[in-house]
Formats: structure tokens, sequence, C-alpha cells
């Protein structure tokens, strides 16, 4: 492959950073407009139609089957997790700091990685984590930085999105940590994403959804939606194949404030100094951690979500 191509194909995955940096404004605006569960349903259908058309329908039976039922079971369980919190946000700062916290995933990929699969690591994964966690604190804790009753006061007022956030931090760590082992060169992307989508569907029918009040701007949301997840998942693909894997790997670990950013100008939510010191706090502490290990494989630095 020429420079041109390569360099061609790491632009390509740089878009899909953008991409996925919008997802956080997109999401909460579609959960405004047609309620968390139906219209986070209709993003992920979308963009499983997308995934479909890009990279046509799965063979299920090309697949090992512990990746499909691990994998598959993880990759719900996370993108679950991730929009409902964001979806369930009482306004739009608050879907912001839930998605801050969701960031954790980096950090805990590797610290993941250290226990289970032996990746060497230096000392430098103990400041890593330490200023990653205390980053989130800091975004929590409001116009004073690292308050713990602010804190404690924020999480109390909508317990279930921060919860979320928080567990889906450790369940895509565990997703990036098991998927490379199990996939056996294998990408489930496109039936992992239908499932995501089945599974909303379903809990939408069982909770006795009410009908979706559909508006032509609701409408160009969902489909801006599921062009960002859809179309952010093949461009993705497509720069750690044939892309500057290093590259990629860099910009991934700055997306919290890309994401912050364009959140807040698509929710209208101006953000504090000290929200931008917490965001600065976690992407430094991604950073160590991944500079903390040795020999660590394209697969694991580019995980991404």
């Amino acid at each position: 492959m020429n420079k041109g191509t390569r360099n061609n194909a790491t632009f390509i995955g740089l878009i899909a950073i953008i991409l996925w940096s919008t997802m956080v404004g997109l999401i909460h605006s579609v959960s405004e407009m047609l309620g968390p569960i139906g219209g986070i349903a209709m993003v992920y259908t979308s963009a499983a139609a997308i995934l479909i058309v890009t990279f046509g329908v799965p063979q299920i039976k090309t697949f090992p089957w512990r990746y499909l039922l691990i994998g598959g079971f993880l990759f719900v369980a996370y993108e679950i997790s991730f929009a409902l919190a964001i979806g369930y946000a009482n306004n739009g700062t608050q879907a912001i700091e839930v998605n801050i916290i969701n960031y954790l995933w980096p950090c805990l990929t590797i610290v993941f990685a250290i226990i289970f699969n032996k990746q060497r690591s230096t000392l430098l994964i103990i400041p890593g984590l330490t200023l990653s966690l205390l980053g989130v604190c800091w975004v929590l804790g409001g116009e004073k930085g690292l308050d713990l009753s602010v804190m404690i006061s924020n999480i109390k007022s909508n317990t279930f999105s921060y919860v979320s956030a928080f567990t889906g931090a450790f369940i895509w760590a565990a997703y990036c940590t098991v998927t490379n082992k199990l996939a056996e060169g294998k990408n489930g992307i496109t039936l992992f994403f239908i499932l995501t989508a089945a599974v909303l569907w379903v809990k939408f029918f069982i909770g006795g959804g009410v009908a979706l009040n559909f508006s032509m701007r609701a409408i160009i949301y969902v489909l801006m939606a599921g062009c960002a997840i859809g179309f952010g998942y093949a461009a993705w693909n497509f720069g750690i194949l044939y892309g500057n894997v290093s590259v990629l790997a860099s910009a991934s670990y700055f997306t919290p404030i890309l994401s912050s950013l364009l959140a807040s100008v698509f929710l209208n939510a101006p953000l504090s100094v000290p929200f931008w010191q917490g965001v600065f706090m976690v992407c430094l502490g991604s950073v160590l951690c991944w500079q903390a290990t040795k020999d660590q494989s394209a697969k694991n630095k580019v995980c991404a979500s």
C-alpha cells in the first residue's frame, strides 16, 4: 500500500472519531423527542441498517460460538447501558457528564489486560488510573471542581444514568479484553448492532411503550445519529485495517474533549472551567495508562466506541 492510500485511510479513521463525538448530543436529543427507549431503538435500528448496507448481511455460521455468546452479550449490554445513560439524563449537562464517566474504559481496558492477559506494564499505570478517576470526580464536582458533597448530590439526582455509565465503562473494557482472543479475526459488529436494536425493541414493547410521535426534526435526528454510529464504525474499521494505527490510537484518547464540545453545542449546555479541567485529566490519565504498557497489540490500542 502506498503512502497516499495509507494517509487517506488514516483520515477516514479520524472521521470516525468526529462522528462518534456527535453521539451524545444526537442520542440525548432523540430521547427527548421520542423517549429514551423508543428513540434509542430507532437510532440503533437505523445504524444496523447502515452497517448491513456497508458490510452486508452477517454470516452467523462463520463466527466462533464463544465470540457470539460472550462478545455479543458484552457488546449489547454496553451499548444499551451507554445509550440509556445518555437518554435518561435529566438535561444536556448531565448527559455530557455521564459520557465522561463512560470514558474511564480506556484505562480500565489496560488494567484488565494487565490482570487477565498478563500484559506487561510500567508504574505509569498507577498515576494514569488515579488521574482518570480524579478527573471524573472533578467533572461531577460542579463549579468548585473536587467537591464531594456536590458530586454525591449529582449522582443522587439521577442514579440510574451515572451508574449505567460507570457500569458501561467496565463492560466495554471487558469486551475489548476478551474479544481479541474469541473473535479469531471475525468482526461481528453488524450482527451485534442488530441484536442491540432487537433487545431495545423488546424492552420498548414489553414496557408498554407509547406510540412514537414522529416529526420531521425527530426523523432527521434519528438518521443523523444512525449515520454517526453506523458510518463511524465503518470508517474506524477501514482506518485500523489500512491506516496508521498509532495515529488513530493516539487521537482516540482525546475523544472526550471533542465529544464534550460538540455535545455542548448540540444541547445548548454551557460547560464550566472545572468541567474542562476534569476532562483533560481523564484524557491525560488514559494516555499515561496507554504509555504504561509495553508491546501492546494494535487491536487493544484501538478498541473504541
